[in-house]
């Protein structure tokens, strides 16, 4: 990963083959953000995405091999006591241009990730909730 700080904000650049969320989660960790909120796009392989079921309080995961655009990602950095937790949604496309959207639970980069993160200037935690079985902001 590269990165540099543009003013208000960072821009990152992660490498072919970079897990997305470890290496954003050990970004956060080397400059101590205390939350903020993150946009970015590229390409990627090997993403699984998901969708919360409010009911059962599970997520129905859906993997996807092979490469995609990552359209679109947006997100928000908080904590969960000692850990950094990204929580990231995605949109991607396939070479159809059909799109897929949902919780983006992992993928590694194809070509290139960019992105920018808008840190926050307080530490934002995250507790389960037990009426959503969601770890949910605590604000």
């Amino acid at each position: 990963m590269k990165y540099r700080k543009n003013g208000s904000y960072y821009q990152l650049r992660l490498e072919r083959d970079e897990e997305i969320i470890p290496a954003l989660e050990q970004f956060v960790r080397k400059l101590k953000l205390k939350s903020g909120i993150v946009i970015g796009l590229g390409a990627g392989s090997e993403l699984e995405l998901g969708c919360y079921d409010l009911k059962t309080k599970k997520y129905h995961r859906r993997h996807f091999p092979g490469e995609y655009e990552i359209c679109s990602l947006v997100g928000n950095i908080a904590w969960s006591e000692k850990d950094p937790v990204l929580h990231l949604h995605a949109v991607i496309s396939n070479r159809r241009l059909t799109t897929y959207s949902g919780h983006l639970f992992a993928g590694r980069v194809a070509a290139t990730c960019e992105i920018a993160i808008i840190p926050g200037s307080e530490k934002i935690q995250r507790r389960l909730e037990p009426d959503s079985g969601l770890k949910l902001l605590q604000l």
